[in-house]
């Protein structure tokens, strides 16, 4: 689908959020790092909603909680202490983690504020032991160039991250609180942003200069992308979790064609003349239809005592199966909602069916019994009473919603750029006062002095890198968008292995890696180092920096020296080349007699696929060329 973005009048504002690397969590002295083993630690809980000073709850955190989930956490005592199980108060602000966002705060040129003020932002899906999250605002104001355009930067503020979520069995969502309290710097921007490449160029903007600093984390999930979006004739959908820079402009563009084909469904159903009175919560009970059913879902749920639900939706025929993004329907919203609100498996609904085992026969016999036209559609679920009903009244709401275009909502982002439904949008009433830990001034003498002392900006760096280290300009563009940008200049300044090497690797082979799968996260800077160190000292090959970084990562506290025995990749000696390429000169004579001198192409091929990884290119051709010269004089 082809959009002309400025016609439809795209808004799009991004909140970069990027974990930094300091030696201590945010409120405690815990070690910022996950584990990876068994946790040492357990413990249940349920979370609930507060009022606000105002007397209000936040509408998010009243859905969340119900869901009436249970959260299991799990820790270890490296990275987590009674902070983060809320078994104590916060210890003080991390003035390193201040500092770094002071730093990145004044690269943005934004205004420092005159003093600290930590809040509470309620947060009730679990994510926080509090049921809040600490956040506080460091600067305001400020911008970030795109192609000359200046996108001015809202507010620059720094918080804790958030437990990461490791599964969800029925009502209980189990939690590693490893992650909470990791310091993390968001910065968001104005929506001025008013097209999916230019919203994904300033997220690369910004990201560079978070990675100038040096001071920040890397690898997946260190990094995330919020996107706000709207279109005038839409909504304000909020699209939480984008990993992937790769990703932003794909998620704008599918969050865009979902709100324009809402938008279509909408026009369909005033032509059809529905209203939010004709579609009613009058729920059937329908399971006698199923008792025979060769649906193996339906089938189980009546077996194990549960009910067979239906609710009608009037005019609503062959909507439900509308796309609105590759792979989502109007009926994968619905059964979004169902799935969160009634905590069911999914639903079903005519415009799919017969299918999954129902029959003609059954879908005549429910359309029957609800009292369906032609025109209406039939959603119904098979799970107990409480259940069923919550799912099938926000069946109904999300088909009301329909009527009014686009509901306001926030989505989580998926691994291809679509989204999913996660909540409503959060009101106003989620922020309030942190009463546990004290204001910080900021004085004017603390900030110029950062000011004086702030990292190279990326415009310049990219000229100096091209100056310096003679990098195209291409090279030397991905070497500063990658996260490995201080180590290059780090390595380069100390390895006789050429600087376009270098940079290949860390950008493009890097890549590579990452995308077969390869956990990159788990190679310490120093085993880079010592890698180089070991290519440029003739112990190892160039072409085996894949092979050893594949091992490495594997092998975390391992050295580049285990890793090239374990591999059989020790350089070979010149007498070693010599007698592999004789052996072969011999196994080959016949080519060589036919073909002379010219053989040497394919014979080189053939020598590099047994040294591969043990030898240069550079030594192998070499001796090569001269063993070809001999065996052809004494041939």
């Amino acid at each position: 689908m082809s959009i002309d973005y400025s016609k439809i009048g795209l808004k799009v504002g991004l909140e970069i959020h990027q974990q930094l690397d300091t030696s201590e969590k945010l409120f405690c002295s815990c070690t910022p790092q996950l584990f990876k083993d068994e946790p040492e630690i357990t413990f249940l809980r349920r979370l609930r909603p507060t009022q606000s000073e105002l007397g209000q709850i936040d509408p998010a955190a009243f859905f969340e909680f119900q869901k009436g989930i249970r959260i299991l956490y799990e820790a270890n005592k490296e990275t987590v202490c009674l902070v983060e199980m809320d078994e104590e108060p916060p210890h003080d602000l991390n003035m390193e983690a201040v500092e770094t966002s002071l730093v990145v705060a004044l690269m943005l040129d934004g205004n420092p504020v005159d003093e600290i003020h930590v809040m509470r932002k309620t947060v009730i899906d679990g994510s926080n032991t509090t049921g809040f999250q600490r956040t506080c605002v460091i600067a305001l104001k400020g911008d970030v160039k795109v192609d000359g355009k200046r996108v001015p930067i809202q507010h620059v503020s720094l918080e804790e991250d958030a437990a990461r979520k490791i599964d969800e069995k029925g009502s209980v969502i189990r939690y590693r609180i490893d992650r909470l309290g990791i310091p993390l710097i968001e910065i968001a921007t104005a929506p001025v942003l008013y097209s999916p490449k230019e919203a994904e160029k300033a997220a690369l903007a910004i990201g560079r200069i978070l990675r100038a600093t040096g001071r920040v984390k890397r690898g997946l999930g260190t990094i995330r992308q919020d996107l706000n979006v709207s279109i005038p004739d839409g909504a304000l959908v909020e699209i939480k979790g984008v990993q992937e820079l790769e990703l932003v402009s794909k998620a704008i563009e599918l969050e865009v064609q979902r709100q324009l084909n809402l938008l279509k469904i909408r026009d369909e159903l005033k032509k059809r003349e529905v209203t939010a009175k004709s579609i009613k919560e009058k729920y059937e009970d329908v399971t006698s239809i199923f008792e025979k059913t060769k649906c193996r879902v339906v089938q189980k749920a009546i077996s194990d005592g549960k009910q067979v639900l239906a609710v009608l939706l009037p005019k609503f025929a062959g909507l439900l199966k509308t796309e609105l993004m590759p792979g989502v329907r109007l009926g994968t919203e619905m059964a979004n909602r169902a799935h969160f609100w009634g905590r069911v498996g999914g639903i079903f609904h005519t415009d799919e069916l017969p299918a999954y085992g129902i029959t003609d026969g059954e879908v005549r016999e429910l359309r029957e019994l609800v009292k369906a036209e032609s025109e209406d559609a039939v959603v119904f679920v098979a799970d107990n009473l409480e259940n069923a009903t919550d799912a099938l009244r926000a069946v109904v709401e999300r088909a009301r919603e329909t009527l009014l275009g686009v509901p306001e909502e926030t989505r989580g982002a998926n691994p291809d750029g679509t989204t999913r439904y996660m909540r409503p949008r959060p009101g106003a009433a989620r922020m309030y006062p942190e009463t546990d830990v004290p204001p910080i001034r900021i004085n004017e003498e603390y900030v110029h002095k950062l000011r004086d002392h702030l990292p190279e900006l990326p415009k310049r760096k990219m000229k100096r890198l091209m100056k310096e280290y003679k990098l195209n300009e291409k090279l030397a563009s991905q070497v500063l968008n990658s996260e490995y940008a201080l180590l290059f200049e780090e390595v380069a300044s100390e390895s006789a292995v050429s600087p376009t090497t270098i940079a290949a690797v860390l950008t493009e082979t890097m890549k590579a890696l990452r995308r077969d799968g390869v956990e990159l996260d788990k190679i310490r800077n120093e085993q880079i180092e010592e890698l180089f160190s070991f290519v440029g000292a003739g112990k190892t090959a160039k072409e085996a920096i894949p092979d050893i970084l594949t091992w490495l990562s594997k092998h975390e506290r391992a050295s580049v020296k285990a890793a090239t025995e374990s591999l059989g990749l020790t350089m070979l000696s010149e007498a070693e080349i010599a007698k592999i390429i004789i052996d072969l000169l011999q196994e080959n004579a016949q080519l060589v007699k036919e073909r002379g001198k010219a053989a040497f192409g394919m014979l080189m091929g053939l020598v590099m696929r047994k040294v591969r990884g043990r030898a240069n290119a550079e030594m192998v051709n070499k001796v090569l060329r001269r063993k070809l010269e001999e065996f052809v004089r004494k041939s």
